[in-house]
């Protein structure tokens, strides 16, 4: 358990492990501190048998604003490589939650901006409460919503995805969806029974199953047609040779 004061909190129950953002004065925006612990909850959730889903959320109103704008000014000063170094660090979390052989939900209210909505973006499924909202407002101050792209282009489409991060207009929850940001939207006073709902859903789920329908999913991005279908070949023979594949079908034929 991460200490009451920590910038991201933990708390594991009935294998899915919450990892809230705890910065709600400051809209939870990103700092490197809430990076480090992030990357540490994954770590736990990688590690951790006991982890079955990982469900990440932000503390008060907001689910993330973004980064912290007075250490991201205090960057200005320093050189190229170490805010390259600093910037990878967050990259890496984007990448790291892919590469997670167990299923991350985000679970988002208030807003959900820049690096905010690239962290939202980065998770498997997005459960969002109809109030919330999502943009990419980098460009109005003078930045660059530069590794989020990298999802939003993939999500939303290359011309949609333009417009967002050229205006840095903000959507709506439903807007959002449309657009392929997000999973679901449900009314805000349902958002924790819906998301613990999904949550329970996937914990109860064959590991084995989705973690390698997770790991197929995504390497599917970079493959030809051909390429995806042969590779679908051999997951689907290593998944007959998983324990949970021989126990569910023998459950299911005896019904």
């Amino acid at each position: 358990m991460s200490p009451p004061d920590g910038p991201v909190r933990t708390a594991l129950d009935a294998g899915v492990l919450t990892l809230t953002l705890d910065r709600a004065p400051k809209r939870n925006a990103l700092n490197a501190a809430i990076v480090e612990g992030l990357h540490a909850g994954l770590e736990r959730a990688d590690l951790d048998a006991e982890v079955r889903v990982v469900a990440l959320r932000g503390a008060g109103k907001d689910f993330c604003a973004g980064a912290d704008l007075d250490e991201l000014l205090a960057s200005a000063d320093r050189g190229m490589a170490e805010n390259e170094a600093d910037a990878r660090r967050l990259g890496a979390l984007f990448e790291r939650m892919r590469a997670l052989p167990k299923p991350v939900v985000a679970v988002v209210q208030g807003r959900a901006l820049a690096g905010g909505a690239g962290l939202a973006t980065a998770c498997d499924i997005v459960v969002a409460g109809g109030g919330a909202q999502f943009g990419y407002p980098e460009v109005q101050r003078g930045f660059v919503p530069a590794m989020v792209m990298a999802i939003l282009r993939r999500l939303a489409g290359e011309k949609l995805a333009l417009d967002l991060v050229l205006t840095g207009r903000v959507l709506s929850a439903e807007e959002a969806r449309a657009a392929g940001l997000v999973t679901r939207v449900v009314p805000d006073a349902e958002l924790d029974r819906e998301a613990a709902a999904i949550a329970r859903q996937l914990a109860g789920a064959s590991a084995s199953a989705l973690a390698l329908t997770k790991r197929l999913f995504y390497q599917l991005d970079t493959l030809p047609f051909q390429e995806g279908i042969a590779l679908g070949a051999r997951v689907n023979a290593l998944a007959r040779q998983t324990p949970d594949f021989r126990t569910a079908i023998a459950r299911f034929l005896e019904k």
